[in-house]
């Protein structure tokens, strides 16, 4: 059985440290940059050129995972230490980030840089979040190697002892939503996107996806010591938050199949390149 005592430190250089969490954050933002590069040659019709998409990924995305990430774990994990100190919310170095208030500070993000250039941000949308599940799968894979957010107890095969959760095996569960809410999801979106598509299909998708995947692993993962279970002794805020983007995700997806579709050009733009 594996005993986790990997070095959340990746470079020591004096009293800089650079972590694994930290270092695993800038290959998302990378990868996301890259393969964004290669999506938004199927949307001819967004005029944003290579700076504009560097800017909106190195700025905009990043200012929204931080704030939006910070913010939202004070408010949905932290805010009774928020209340008794609100200079918790400012020291992000004690770590505490969450994705749901990440993806509303990108989305906030989102709608700044389109409105900024005149982009269709529905279309938009549906470019860019084919791109997002390897960011995830990176972050989950910096949750590992920095031994938190571990599983519950378990005497599965593959289980992980992870010496700050005490000798019991658990779960690798950040290891499942890696493989789940990352790669997974983006061969799936990838390959739907691969041909032209209903408007929203893609992110609907996407919202609806990532909210099952979550929910699954929800199931196998231990819940914050300080809010435990909310009810039932299964249901936990993780859990509670990822059903609205999976009820709204499903409903998007409904949307677009029923009445809105890319134009007509976009069409023709893709059967030109696959022929």
């Amino acid at each position: 059985m594996y005993v986790h005592n990997i070095d959340p430190v990746a470079v020591a250089l004096g009293p800089l440290k650079v972590h694994w969490y930290g270092l695993m954050y800038l290959i998302s933002f990378v990868c996301i940059l890259l393969f964004s590069r290669m999506r938004l040659k199927h949307y001819p019709h967004i005029k944003i050129d290579a700076r504009q998409l560097t800017d909106f990924v190195t700025v905009y995305c990043v200012l929204g995972v931080v704030l939006g990430g910070r913010l939202g774990y004070v408010l949905f994990y932290g805010l009774d230490r928020f209340v008794a100190d609100p200079l918790f919310a400012l020291r992000i170095w004690e770590g505490g980030m969450s994705f749901h208030g990440g993806l509303i500070g990108v989305i906030i993000a989102t709608w700044l840089f389109t409105r900024r250039y005149g982009v269709n941000l529905i279309d938009f949308f549906d470019a860019m979040l084919v791109s997002l599940p390897i960011g995830l799968m990176c972050g989950r894979i910096g949750n590992f190697i920095g031994g938190e957010l571990w599983g519950k107890v378990t005497d599965v095969p593959w289980a992980v002892i992870f010496p700050r959760a005490g000798g019991e095996p658990r779960h690798p569960s950040q290891l499942y939503e890696a493989a789940l809410e990352g790669l997974l999801l983006w061969l799936f979106l990838w390959w739907l996107a691969g041909k032209p598509r209903p408007r929203m299909l893609v992110s609907g998708c996407f919202l609806a996806g990532y909210g099952m995947a979550r929910i699954l692993v929800e199931l196998v993962r231990e819940p914050d010591a300080h809010i435990g279970y909310l009810a039932y002794d299964f249901v936990t805020m993780g859990m509670l938050l990822s059903l609205p983007l999976l009820a709204v995700g499903l409903f998007v997806i409904i949307l677009s199949l029923g009445r809105s579709h890319y134009p007509a050009k976009v069409r023709a733009a893709t059967r030109k390149r696959a022929g």
